[in-house]
């Protein structure tokens, strides 16, 4: 399958659809999920056009780890997190739904489980509170 250009996360990168922005460089952003399974859930994406892993050119990882790590150093500390999960898909039947290559980030706290994924955005005014904490954490 080919890569979408007009996929949700395209979009963003465009600026066609706004985000909330943790950070951003030139060669990667990351932003909150607006489905949350947790709260800080936030996703890292490349901004060269990947349908997934396996498509990808093998040099957008070394851009796109470090900022992995630095963003979930920076959202664990943030939501007071136990650990995380490093969570990514590749094609409709591992349980991807945006078909741009992408890394989820879940802050995960002792006891308290993930939420399902409904499929529907939760509120934006909680999104941006939680987005400049993860902010305030980057170093």
């Amino acid at each position: 399958m080919s890569y979408d250009p007009d996929n949700i996360f395209a979009k963003i990168l465009r600026g066609e659809i706004p985000s909330h922005k943790i950070y951003e460089d030139e060669h990667s952003l990351a932003f909150m999920d607006v489905m949350p399974q947790v709260d800080g859930h936030c996703l890292v994406i490349p901004k060269e056009r990947f349908r997934g892993l396996l498509d990808a050119d093998a040099t957008v990882f070394v851009h796109m780890m470090p900022v992995v790590q630095k963003v979930a150093k920076a959202a664990v500390k943030a939501m007071a997190a136990d650990g995380f999960q490093l969570r990514q898909y590749n094609e409709h039947a591992a349980g991807q739904t945006v078909f741009h290559l992408h890394f989820h980030i879940l802050p995960m706290k002792e006891g308290v489980p993930l939420q399902p994924h409904t499929g529907k955005m939760v509120d934006h005014a909680g999104l941006a509170v939680m987005a400049q904490r993860i902010r305030s954490e980057l170093t």
